[in-house]
């Protein structure tokens, strides 16, 4: 209790805060403008109330002088009105000055990462690899239902001195601080998050995955609850974020290789996978939720993904992928279609 004390003392009273200030200082003029108002005119104006005689200390103070109520008295106009007029004008610059103060020192916090937010369900990106790359994440996650334009997305990176404008024009907020503490998470309010994307800081650099590996620990000991996709350069990586909790691993090294082979025995390749994953442009791969009665065929699944506008091209079991099945092949409970589409479907529901 006596800590308490102490430090409401320390705080409020011996060195309050700016805006503290600024209020009191109003308070009392105002206080005073409305007593000195009442007490020189009230004899010649019985019928004034507090609320005129605030309202015309508001009126005077703020230099606006509507003039339905004045001061007839010599001392209600040098002794009230004259002090009103010429506090106002100063009172009225500070506490513009003060707002305009906290106004800034808020928005020069966030943007060099300094505040915290407070979102819920939002999407948090771990470290910082590039703004054309993080961008290019941003359009893709935005073309999607699941994501959208309106999600809240919270940067987290130790060395970014400021947020990119074109990151502050896309509502990003920024916490700057290091991804592997428990403080930093808090304050990028990893507990109320969905989903978190953690990025390779630098694709040549190798040593980037040990980072990865701390941060997944970190969110996986904190937020178990939390989606989480991590990016890796070493495929030997992979099994350590698996065993660190990870949802998803990504190894972009891995895709590289596919890409180049494919495009040397197939060319055209890169193309038409880039436009089954990009969210943004042409027919994209999806992977739908079955809700199936028994006795249940993978043609069923084809005829109801058409129906929809979608085409079915397999099923995703058990995380291995069953491609090309025949017509008559049966399903299993918790089976995922593999389709094509223009747009996402909730479900494909074979007992409708």
């Amino acid at each position: 209790m006596q800590v308490l004390l102490r430090m409401f003392q320390r705080n409020l009273l011996i060195n309050p805060p700016m805006q503290l200030r600024a209020m009191v200082l109003l308070a009392a003029i105002l206080a005073y403008g409305t007593s000195g108002f009442l007490y020189f005119e009230l004899p010649a104006n019985p019928d004034l109330v507090w609320t005129d005689a605030l309202w015309y200390s508001m009126v005077t103070l703020t230099t606006v002088g509507y003039g339905d109520f004045f001061p007839k008295t010599a001392g209600g106009r040098f002794l009230v009105g004259v002090p009103l007029m010429v506090i106002g004008i100063g009172l009225l610059g500070f506490i513009l000055s003060v707002v305009a103060t906290a106004l800034i020192t808020s928005k020069t916090k966030e943007l060099k990462g300094m505040s915290s937010v407070k979102f819920s369900g939002h999407l948090v990106l771990i470290n910082f690899p590039g703004l054309p790359k993080l961008l290019r994440l941003l359009d893709e996650l935005a073309n999607d239902p699941r994501i959208g334009q309106a999600a809240h997305v919270v940067l987290i990176d130790k060395d970014l001195d400021e947020l990119p404008s074109a990151l502050g024009a896309r509502q990003v907020r920024y916490v700057r601080g290091d991804p592997t503490r428990d403080e930093t998470l808090q304050r990028a309010g990893i507990n109320e998050a969905h989903h978190a994307i953690v990025l390779t800081r630098d694709a040549g650099d190798p040593a980037s995955d040990n980072l990865n590996v701390s941060i997944a620990l970190a969110i996986e000991s904190r937020a178990h609850q939390v989606n989480t996709v991590v990016e890796c350069i070493d495929p030997g990586t992979k099994e350590l974020l698996a065993k660190a909790g990870c949802d998803r691993v990504v190894c972009s090294a891995h895709f590289d290789a596919l890409y180049v082979s494919q495009e040397l025995l197939n060319p055209g390749t890169q193309e038409i996978v880039a436009d089954l994953l990009s969210n943004g442009q042409g027919q994209q791969l999806y992977l739908t939720p079955i809700q199936s009665a028994a006795g249940a065929r993978f043609k069923d699944v084809a005829q109801r993904a058409a129906a929809a506008g979608h085409v079915a091209i397999g099923l995703r079991r058990n995380n291995a992928n069953q491609l090309n099945v025949g017509p008559d092949y049966p399903l299993q409970a918790d089976d995922q279609a593999v389709t094509i589409g223009e747009h996402r479907l909730s479900q494909l529901n074979l007992g409708a």
